[in-house]
């Protein structure tokens, strides 16, 4: 008989596509799955094959939020935890309640850590820094089943902490590829994601004054959402550059879909940004649209393998535009061989198979 899993996370779990895909993998396989995340920021309407729930946040700051929903996860695990049961934990902050739960019940639990969390820019140099570098000091170096999301990452993980982390991308669920490539005028220069910072998303809106029949669209909500807009209305870019707001995941693919070139110039603001492989990266390539790619280890490892679109020199709004233009002047329909290469190889499909083997090792605990 297979173990129920129990899948815990701080997220509304409405935009997280990667604990989609997982739970839905684990699901189709004949586990039994529980999800629960809250309703910090929110808790739109969502429909999934297995039971979920959220956790309801009274807190006003994410600090305060942070602190009450692990004490709130820990009393659900505790009620819904059993000897038959695998703890599935995603990232640093739903971490702490399932290990003591997992010591408690002598049960598996499975770490998966999207991101390097102590190191992410938000809390770079704060006190909370110092917390969340604590926890995971103290507990990660205990871990029998961990999962990320990189291959630097996995790299970091095992010389800081000695733990042996399997890498399981966050890649798309394979798309066949059958919608004609549209011949846009202005062309659409396309960032779909957070609007945070360190995302090169102001230095992109200052570049389209060097792009002429181009316009920026960007996908997505975040902290600096209004500092952009204002960015963009201060340097007369109206016509230039396009918020869309956070989009259902599939109207998202439908926009992503008849992009001339995507766009993830993520900056180093910090370990966790340096080491990254950004979901958007490989759902461009899914949807065989050519990308503009940061210069940092895990795009130049994808940019060495297939080539998929051009590595920005730096951040200069010059030198972005120079690597538009090198996209969009060789064309979309030029990339089509190395974008069908690569989306053959980086999809979910190979991922989840890595995902289900630690699992089943999980099972046998």
């Amino acid at each position: 008989m297979n173990k129920k899993i129990i899948t815990s996370a701080f997220s509304n779990l409405y935009t997280d596509q990667r604990i989609e895909k997982v739970c839905r993998t684990l699901y189709e396989n004949g586990y039994e799955i529980e999800l629960i995340g809250n309703d910090w920021k929110g808790a739109e309407q969502m429909e999934r094959p297995y039971p979920f729930s959220r956790i309801h946040l009274t807190s006003k700051s994410l600090k305060t939020a942070y602190f009450e929903f692990n004490w709130k996860l820990y009393h659900q695990l505790k009620k819904k935890a059993d000897h038959n049961t695998i703890l599935h934990a995603n990232d640093l902050d739903a971490l702490l309640p399932n290990y003591l739960i997992s010591k408690k019940l002598n049960i598996p639990l499975v770490f998966d850590s999207h991101e390097i969390f102590s190191e992410m820019p938000a809390i770079q140099g704060k006190m909370s820094q110092k917390l969340w570098r604590y926890l995971e000091k103290e507990i990660v170096p205990r871990l029998k089943w961990m999962i990320t999301a990189s291959e630097s990452y996995a790299k970091w993980f095992h010389k800081k902490y000695g733990v042996s982390a399997v890498l399981v991308q966050n890649a798309p669920r394979s798309l066949d590829f059958i919608c004609e490539i549209p011949e846009n005028n202005p062309k659409i220069f396309l960032y779909q994601g957070s609007i945070n910072p360190f995302r090169g998303i102001d230095k992109a809106i200052m570049a389209m004054h060097h792009l002429d029949g181009v316009v920026l669209k960007i996908a997505g909500d975040g902290p600096r959402k209004k500092e952009y807009e204002n960015l963009v209305l201060k340097e007369n870019l109206q016509h230039k550059v396009k918020f869309l707001g956070q989009l259902k995941p599939e109207d998202l693919r439908k926009i992503t879909a008849v992009a001339d070139v995507g766009m993830s110039i993520e900056e180093n603001g910090g370990e966790s940004y340096l080491y990254s492989l950004p979901n958007k990266v490989l759902d461009y390539i899914q949807s065989r649209v050519p990308v503009l790619l940061a210069d940092l280890p895990e795009m130049q490892n994808i940019k060495k393998q297939f080539d998929v679109g051009e590595i920005i020199q730096d951040h200069q709004p010059e030198n972005i535009a120079i690597s538009v233009h090198k996209i969009l002047n060789k064309g979309r329909k030029n990339y089509q061989v190395e974008l069908q290469k690569a989306s053959k190889a980086l999809c979910w499909e190979n991922e989840e198979v890595k995902l289900l083997e630690v699992f089943e090792k999980a099972s046998e605990y």
